[in-house]
């Protein structure tokens, strides 16, 4: 099994996840799990809402959240501190740890790249009126980039043997048009971010391990026997990339960035970046394990 792990807000939780994890390697689970590299995940903005607010579908939360007696009873809820449900409002630090990355409407887009604290303090509104607000006027319920993930915890589990690399994102293009959803810098920089800040700088893994949780251990764990590894037969998908210039350029404000330092990269032997530049070969195709039943 493979178990991409949430790091929560709370402070140092990550070595009892991980001693977890191997104790149950040794009792012959054979388990791992990913991450990405940074302190904010992205969900949409109703993930903040109690689960019994969004039943039923859009058309009845939204009712729920323009009844004024309802209104009120699901913000006294969200503030108050609760085991039966993952409350990502209180857990990203409130209003000022939620920063709305992407809205579906026109006239809704100036709050993109804002805070629920910094647009309440603007119109003078609650930071909880601001966020039923924006999921009621909107076509769908917004996404949000919520700041609740812990840094040592992060590096702890990023260090760790049976951890490899996760983006939690689909690959996105700068010139895509404006999604509706998973505005975040792991779309664009996650690799690079590694390579550059958590090898280069600050030396907590090794180039070659960093490389290995990119490559052959996440192709081992899908069981993609030809692929994450450089050898006679196998794919030829490389990258070569310059170890002291290689870094991430995606920002929470400014997420669709390209990472500088990679010169070349090929996917099934043709290259689609030739030297800094993407060019217009097409060679991917969908990879398929043994789950699917069919390989290619």
């Amino acid at each position: 099994a493979i178990c991409s792990m949430a790091l929560m807000h709370s402070s140092w939780r990550m070595p009892a996840v991980l001693r977890r994890f191997e104790r149950a390697r040794l009792e012959g689970l054979d388990v791992a799990a990913d991450l990405y590299p940074y302190t904010a995940g992205s969900n949409p903005l109703d993930a903040s809402l109690p689960v019994w607010a969004r039943e039923g579908g859009r058309d009845a939360m939204v009712r729920r959240l323009t009844e004024p007696a309802t209104r009120a009873k699901i913000k006294a809820e969200i503030l108050e501190p609760s085991t039966t449900w993952e409350n990502q409002y209180l857990g990203s630090g409130g209003a000022a740890g939620i920063l709305v990355s992407a809205v579906g409407r026109a006239e809704l887009k100036p709050y993109q790249g804002r805070t629920l604290d910094d647009i309440a303090k603007a119109e003078r509104k609650d930071p909880l009126d601001v966020l039923f607000d924006l999921i009621a006027k909107d076509d769908t319920t917004g996404s949000g980039i919520m700041f609740f993930i812990n840094e040592a915890d992060m590096r702890a589990a990023l260090a760790h043997p049976l951890v490899m690399l996760g983006t939690d994102s689909g690959g996105m293009a700068p010139d895509s048009g404006p999604p509706t959803a998973g505005v975040h810098p792991r779309a664009w920089g996650s690799a690079a971010r590694i390579l550059g800040v958590y090898v280069r700088d600050e030396k907590l893994l090794t180039l070659e391990d960093a490389v290995r949780k990119m490559t052959s251990l996440p192709a081992q764990r899908m069981r993609l026997w030809d692929r994450g590894v450089v050898r006679p037969g196998a794919a030829a998908d490389l990258v070569v990339f310059d170890p002291a210039t290689i870094r991430d350029t995606a920002t929470f404000a400014q997420p669709r960035q390209y990472a500088e330092g990679v010169r070349w990269v090929a996917v099934n032997g043709q290259l689609v970046v030739d030297e800094g530049r993407i060019t217009s070969a097409r060679p991917g195709r969908a990879l398929r394990g043994p789950g699917s039943g069919a390989r290619k």
